[in-house]
């Protein structure tokens, strides 16, 4: 069993033993003055390679196995060689720090913000997600970049060593590209990436922020108090950025240079590449070219590209025992006592109506939620404890789900008179189809309709000595004269009045 990368406790300890087992005990060690203190007082014990970290987002993430095989790898080295560093001395290390700063590039739905929160979840380190699009350069109206820093620090409970080895990961990072217009400053765009280039490489960031009014009181009652004002503050040089986006126009930069570098076959070849194959084939310059600052490429090194999700790669999620889609639907329903279940045809029309969203796959929560809906707000009042989603209820759920809570009121019916009277009514096809066009029609529910309808039957039936008695059409719409006829005509010879 692998040993998180940090001593959890609390709540912290609760989300990630199910992956990750029991943390040991803080196993505090001495720090010299060559030593990083922050490394070695953090209690880093972070020992999972690359294969193993590979093998654990493949069991939850289908179809980007290329991608997960670089991002598993090269998160696995940043914090490796963190935890060599923290044993090196100062003067030994190398100048420069050079970090797994990752750029994720597809659709999306693809999986990206999952890959990563399974990632923080397994190795056990503080994890902050925002979309780049609610910053602004600072004095601007909008969120400050330095915020997410100090936001790791809340979500690892206060623990500023804990925190500086966090991960922040940025989505919508290509909505800050410059627009290229050159006309005034582009401040939410190129001022946000001129901002975070100091976090992403190594900076310090006060805990508390100069603007916050609370902030200034509590600093000016503690140099009130001991006649000093401290500051804490948070390195970021450990800190792991992962930025991501659809760049949904950027295959025009690429075919663009392609076309410009190739000649003959070649240049053909390059017009014709898709989306999904020209992607792979990104540069440095067609980041430039679409928006981005050099300086805030070169601290991106490692770019991945992860594929879009066809209907088959979209079925093989919800095939997969780990699928957050179904088993988040199964929990939904069992919290109602009810047992859900899909048959495989069902689960391989939903993907296709899913690759018919063209959202990846979030299309699939929004097509569960089409057809399970008024099953997941009816079945719960109802004695139904199984519901079995086949393509009938998916191409048709409402036809289902009125057929499910007519059988579901019959049976009701045929329980309570059996244990009331001993006697079981045994209902036909058209007997049933007979009731749920008269409680339309009366606005009442079937049950509601039945118990109107045969509340003497007990009497007559019990009169011909029987404990079986059959409904027919004919029964629901005549009710009283069809007891009578059966009665004149199945009444047991030889008895009569005395």
């Amino acid at each position: 069993m692998k040993k998180p990368l940090f001593d959890q406790s609390g709540e912290w300890e609760e989300l990630l033993k199910n992956d990750l087992g029991q943390s040991p005990k803080p196993n505090p060690e001495t720090t010299g003055s060559k030593t990083v203190g922050a490394s070695a007082s953090a209690g880093l014990n972070f020992d999972i390679k690359p294969e193993e970290l590979e093998s654990y987002l493949n069991r939850y993430v289908m179809g980007q196995e290329s991608a997960i095989e670089v991002i598993a790898t090269k998160v696995c080295t940043h914090f490796n060689r963190m935890k060599l560093e923290a044993t090196i001395p100062e003067d030994e290390r190398i100048v420069g720090n050079i970090k797994s700063n990752m750029l994720l590039i597809g659709p999306t739905g693809v999986g990206k913000t999952y890959i990563i929160k399974l990632i923080a979840r397994r190795i056990g380190v503080p994890f902050v997600k925002a979309d780049a699009t609610k910053f602004s350069e600072t004095g601007y109206v909008g969120g400050d970049v330095e915020d997410l820093v100090r936001e790791l620090v809340h979500e690892a409970e206060g623990d500023i060593k804990k925190a500086e080895y966090g991960i922040i990961y940025l989505d919508e990072i290509d909505k800050i590209a410059s627009a290229g217009t050159g006309h005034g400053p582009d401040v939410s765009r190129t001022g946000v990436q001129r901002n975070l280039l100091k976090l992403m490489e190594e900076a310090e960031v006060d805990l508390k922020t100069p603007h916050d009014l609370a902030s200034q009181v509590e600093a000016a009652m503690e140099a009130q108090r001991t006649g000093k004002v401290t500051r804490k503050k948070i390195n970021t040089r450990n800190i792991l950025f992962i930025v991501s986006g659809a760049f949904s126009s950027i295959e025009d930069i690429i075919r663009r240079r392609l076309n410009m570098q190739a000649i003959g076959f070649d240049k053909a070849y390059a017009s014709k590449t898709d989306g999904p194959a020209l992607l792979t084939l990104i540069k440095t310059e067609d980041l430039m070219q679409f928006g981005f600052e050099s300086e805030f490429i070169g601290r991106l090194p490692v770019t991945v590209v992860l594929n879009e999700l066809d209907e088959e790669g979209l079925y093989r999620i919800l095939k997969n025992r780990y699928s957050t889609v179904v088993l988040g639907k199964k929990f939904d329903f069992r919290s109602y006592g009810i047992e859900l279940d899909f048959t495989d045809d069902a689960l391989r029309t939903l993907a296709r109506r899913a690759h018919a969203e063209k959202t990846g796959a979030r299309g699939l929560l929004t097509v569960f939620e089409k057809v399970l809906i008024k099953f997941e707000k009816t079945l719960p009042s109802t004695e139904i404890r199984q519901l079995t989603v086949d393509c009938d209820v998916v191409e048709q759920p409402e036809a289902a789900l009125r057929k499910m809570l007519l059988s579901d009121s019959i049976k009701s019916f045929q329980k309570d008179f059996l244990l009331k009277n001993g006697i079981y009514l045994e209902f036909d096809r058209e007997a049933a189809e007979a009731l749920h066009r008269m409680a339309g029609e009366r606005n009442c529910s079937i049950k509601q309709l039945c118990e109107e309808l045969f509340h003497d039957y007990s009497y007559g039936i019990k009169l011909m000595e029987q404990d079986t008695f059959r409904i027919t059409r004919d029964a629901v719409e005549r009710p009283d004269a069809y007891l009578e006829e059966f009665i004149r005509k199945n009444y047991p010879k030889g008895r009569g009045a005395s």
